[in-house]
């Protein structure tokens, strides 16, 4: 974070649209990521980005060496290959493939002109702005990971923790933040 709170722009290749080479696995995913029993941010955004709708019943019964590849496999918005696995691994264990998404050919993460409304809606219940310039900072798979953690019917119980993950908050003992919101 910069003196006035600000991150420094990412301006990485990896911050490009359609470039998901981030496999790396959040600080708030941490109770799960060494058993990987829920499907961890970046899974999700290469589901999202190919197209896959993989339920977390379908996540259950792969194996753990099937989960750790689809955490290491590559897949970008112009290759199929990550989806053609992922769709044979359904076909595997349940006789049918998962269901499809449409693919956004421009999806919010990719977004630098504004930061998502439920975004900002969310943040702003914790007493939190985002700025465009912090927005911009963040590299895609932090803003896919705060437009999941927001989502309307969302338990939402990790967006605090991922804002002070990606340098947007600071952690606090507020009162008003339950404590399984609070980042330790």
């Amino acid at each position: 974070m910069t003196q006035d709170g600000d991150r420094a722009p990412n301006n990485s290749p990896n911050n490009a649209p359609g470039n998901i080479p981030d496999n790396r696995f959040f600080q708030f995913e941490a109770s799960f990521v060494e058993s990987l029993r829920c499907i961890p941010m970046q899974v999700r955004l290469k589901l999202d980005t190919c197209g896959v709708k993989l339920k977390l019943e379908h996540w259950h019964r792969l194996s753990s060496t099937e989960r750790a590849s689809l955490t290491q496999l590559p897949c970008d918005q112009t290759s199929s290959t990550y989806g053609a696995y992922v769709q044979d691994l359904v076909t595997r264990i349940q006789g049918t493939p998962a269901s499809t998404l449409a693919i956004d050919p421009n999806p919010p993460w990719h977004n630098l002109v504004a930061v998502p409304d439920q975004v900002q809606a969310e943040a702003a219940t914790l007493g939190v702005t985002i700025g465009l310039d912090q927005w911009r900072s963040l590299a895609p798979l932090e803003r896919f990971a705060l437009i999941k953690l927001s989502r309307p019917g969302h338990e939402n119980r990790n967006f605090y923790p991922a804002l002070v993950e990606f340098g947007l908050a600071l952690p606090t003992d507020r009162a008003d933040i339950p404590p399984e919101n609070r980042q330790a």
